[in-house]
């Protein structure tokens, strides 16, 4: 979704603002503007990406202390300037930013309209600016006319609001993710961390119906639906600004794949008290759910794999948007584990919410601490990859394999085992990471980057990595790539086989007879037959040399085709960290 950014302090408020926006651009990339105030508000704003958008207008050429920016990934409205946010009212006194969907904007536009509001976009957020000038014109201040917008409000947001007259931030979230930063010199507030992390560690997790009214003197937070003045803690976060930023790599998807290395170890690094909590409850429930979006789901497909292999354990895997028609199973017994990398994504927190209504038990895995996922959890348990900036995920997803690997083994009474199978990938996955590995898969994307279509197949847990695979590819690349488990083939995709048509293979030792002879049904059609295996095979036109890792396997093998989808991004001219159409949360339903 989109991303926003403010503050308010003793700096000068553009370069904060300006940085702040590169470091969300990954939330979305359509177009971006700030409004700062100073002696009159001040506003800029254009449609494309962050850096040619100031190459062109100049972001650090306005004046202030105070300010608010965005960053756009376009619902309302297509991408255009009027579009681009911030907006404001009919006499450009009050200025917002916003990230979610207001359902109710037609509703509320056609009201002010009537009342004579003059509207300059398609966006649902410039019902608010409008919304708030129409309740001061009633005699209402600022803060509580405000309160009151936000009040009639359906949907999700998270939004930052100006007022020229009057030198104070106003901060609120409901259902959009939003965390204020508080250091010496001023306050923060943002759609995630990174976006302040240079100045501050010190940081606050609002909760829903959350609002906060900011000045030189301090801050108070509200909640609108308890309708009184609320605290909430400041907490200091582990992160550092280093692991938000590139370094020597040319884009953040690249080293983010090379830090696999080290944060699947810290997934590993977990408190054995909380271990013990979680395996009772999993021992003691009475059907269980693992619920997740995107490449947390097939982290949780690979999960129901590993756990009814070593630990005879069933689990119900439900992709989160489609958890609701499930509901009539989930009771007072059941145990919903739900994973998100950010802990904001919309359709998991509905899954969860449904799942409380029914007095479930919650465990989540998440990577952001004090996110939404871990205040509506009974317990969670922290992935600790840092903080991922490239939309697609790479270590996220491969620490969510290492930390449902140890609770395999936990629940079958080796969590010792399971710690050191995990200690042990530290140098299979350093060689998979390698520059030698890197030049080698790019010898196979000069193959395939003309190719149209891509096919994978796996047996068991290779086939939720086939599905993990064929997403990173279509994410970043473009090319349709289409994952299935080798025995579906002769169920109909092997007639879209032609001459050359790709198709990559991961074979463990388990299932090596079975996938080469679907590898071979293949090949005998003329498909290119890519291996990801321990060991060469004749049928092999390439192949891609992994250890066999057992239950690990997941993590081994999916790493070499995030370097391939990676190095196809870059050969078809493509941006492997802002990919078409997509953000990295998913915050609106």
């Amino acid at each position: 979704m989109c991303g926003v950014i403010g503050y308010i302090g003793k700096e000068g408020v553009a370069p904060i603002l300006l940085n702040g926006l590169k470091r969300l651009e990954y939330r979305g990339y359509d177009s971006a503007g700030v409004a700062t105030l100073g002696s009159d508000l001040h506003m800029k704003k254009d449609v494309g990406k962050v850096a040619d958008i100031h190459k062109n207008i100049n972001f650090l050429d306005v004046p202030g202390t105070l300010g608010i920016a965005h960053t756009r990934w376009a619902t309302h409205g297509g991408v255009t300037k009027e579009n681009a946010h911030p907006h404001t009212d009919c006499e450009e006194k009050i200025a917002v930013v916003h990230n979610g969907i207001i359902e109710n904007f037609q509703e509320l536009k056609r009201n002010l309209v009537s009342l004579g509001h003059k509207f300059k976009s398609q966006t649902d957020t410039e019902i608010l600016p409008h919304l708030i000038e129409e309740i001061m014109r009633k005699g209402k201040n600022f803060h509580d006319a405000t309160a009151s917008a936000l009040k009639v409000l359906e949907g999700g947001y998270a939004v930052l609001v100006l007022n020229k007259n009057e030198r104070k931030l106003i901060a609120a979230r409901k259902g959009s993710p939003l965390v204020l930063g508080v250091s010496d010199t001023g306050y923060f507030a943002a759609s995630d961390i990174p976006a302040f992390l240079e100045y501050t560690k010190n940081v606050i997790y609002m909760h829903d119906y959350d609002m906060a009214l900011i000045s030189d003197n301090g801050l108070k937070i509200f909640n609108l639906i308890e309708n009184r003045e609320v605290d909430r803690k400041i907490d200091t976060i582990d992160w550092n600004i280093k692991q938000a930023e590139k370094g020597e790599f040319q884009h953040f998807m690249l080293k983010e794949v090379s830090e696999q290395v080290d944060t699947i170890q810290r997934a590993a690094q977990q408190n054995k008290e909380v271990i013990d909590q979680v395996i009772k409850e999993l021992k003691n429930a009475r059907g269980i759910f693992f619920v997740a979006a995107g490449s947390s789901y097939h982290a949780c497909l690979a999960a129901s794999y590993i756990m009814s292999k070593v630990s005879k354990l069933h689990i119900n895997v439900v992709l989160a948007s489609e958890f609701p028609h499930y509901e009539h199973y989930i009771n007072d017994k059941t145990l919903v584990v739900a994973v998100s990398q950010s802990g904001e994504t919309a359709d998991v927190l509905e899954a969860v919410k449904s799942a409380k209504a029914k007095r479930s038990k919650i465990i989540s895995l998440v990577n952001v601490v004090g996110s939404s996922l871990t205040r509506s959890s009974d317990m969670f348990l922290n992935i600790n990859a840092g903080p991922e900036i490239c939309v697609l995920s790479t270590k996220t997803y491969t620490s969510q394999l290492a930390l449902f690997t140890l609770l395999s083994y936990a629940l079958n009474d080796r969590y010792e085992e399971g710690r050191k199978r995990l200690n042990y990938l530290w140098n299979e996955i350093y060689q998979l990471t390698s520059a030698t590995t890197r030049e080698k898969i790019k010898e196979l994307a000069e193959k395939l980057q003309d190719k149209e279509h891509i096919f994978l197949i796996g047996r068991g847990l290779q086939y939720a990595t086939a599905l993990e695979a064929s997403l990173k590819i279509k994410e970043v690349s473009y090319i349709h790539a289409e994952a299935l488990a080798g025995g579906e083939l002769k169920h109909g995709t092997i007639a879209l086989i032609e001459n050359g048509t790709p198709c990559i293979v991961f074979v463990s030792e388990e299932h090596e007879k079975e996938i080469l002879s679907n590898a071979m049904e293949i090949k005998s059609r003329g498909g290119y037959i890519i291996g990801v295996s321990s060991k060469n095979n004749e049928i092999f036109d390439f192949w891609i040399k992994v250890p066999d890792a057992n239950s690990e396997n997941p993590i081994v093998q999916i790493i070499p085709i995030q370097i391939l989808a990676y190095q196809l991004a870059i050969l078809r001219g493509l941006d492997p960290d802002r990919p078409r159409n997509l953000a990295k949360s998913v915050t609106v339903k």
